[in-house]
């Protein structure tokens, strides 16, 4: 078994969020190996100091230990594919890896028209999500977090953008569950530098406006005309709380407001 490096973080998943992320705590003097399945995308890890590494979890091919001789992984790649998460965990149970943190979504969580907390047992049971959670956090051999978090934006994903040439927005007057990039970011920091395992967080911002209220609003700040809006009577919603990473992490976020984010597409 090949021991790992001194506090290192290997982050599966390069993507919007995953090379944003590796940049920062490379900037925090860490050693981080960040996974694509492109071997093009090598130069631009290698750009942002982070060592790059071949992973595809539907291919494993036991070739992965350099990738998985860390202490702390961090998961953030879209796969649902259970039976491939099941490959990588009997391989991450034999790393020396002690701690996994496993970026889901809120989107597990039933449209119960009420707030829904991480201790409502309000998820989708049957969901592929879910039980890719529920394998991670079953297995013995190392601890983990759940983070889940709500619609992603900021940056390149500037909401203005998101029911451009026409597109409807469904539901109008449901409330919306997003969070800023860089919130995701503090927050997973914030859970590796206080060690907080074997837990279930939701990452989602204070406010939630009506879909018609914030996607007004986003497209204004690109001076554009307001999206259009379907014709929608009644909704069907969920509010999620993000009071367990205020009160348990102490977190203060950078943008709780949705409707005063200023949106810079630069980052």
């Amino acid at each position: 078994m090949t021991e790992p490096t001194k506090h290192s973080i290997s982050i599966l998943g390069s993507g919007w969020l995953g090379l944003a992320l590796a940049k920062h705590l490379v900037d925090q003097d860490r050693l981080i190996r960040l996974s694509t399945r492109d071997i093009a995308k090598f130069s631009s890890i290698e750009q942002i100091g982070a060592q790059p590494h071949l992973v595809d979890i539907d291919q494993l091919t036991g070739a992965e230990s350099a990738f998985l001789s860390t202490d702390t992984l961090i998961i953030n790649i879209t796969s649902k594919n259970l039976n491939s998460f099941l490959s990588l965990i009997a391989q991450i149970a034999t790393s020396p890896i002690k701690q996994v943190l496993f970026i889901s979504s809120t989107s597990v969580y039933q449209n119960n028209n009420a707030v829904v907390t991480e201790a409502d047992h309000a998820e989708t049971t049957d969901s592929a999500l879910y039980q890719i959670e529920q394998a991670f956090q079953q297995c013995p051999h190392f601890r983990t977090t759940i983070l889940r978090l709500s619609g992603l934006i900021g940056y390149q994903r500037h909401p203005g953008r998101f029911f451009a040439k026409g597109k409807l927005v469904p539901n109008p007057d449901a409330p919306v569950n997003l969070i800023h990039r860089d919130d995701c970011i503090g927050i997973i920091v914030a859970i590796i530098q206080q060690g907080a395992w074997s837990e279930v967080f939701n990452g989602c911002a204070d406010s939630h406006p009506t879909k018609r209220e914030f996607y007004s609003y986003a497209r204004q700040l690109l001076n554009q005309a307001p999206p259009t809006f379907a014709d929608t009577i009644q909704s069907q919603y969920k509010i999620v709380s993000n009071v367990k990473i205020k009160t348990q992490l102490g977190y203060h976020f950078l943008y709780p407001d949705l409707m005063t984010i200023p949106f810079s597409e630069i980052g």
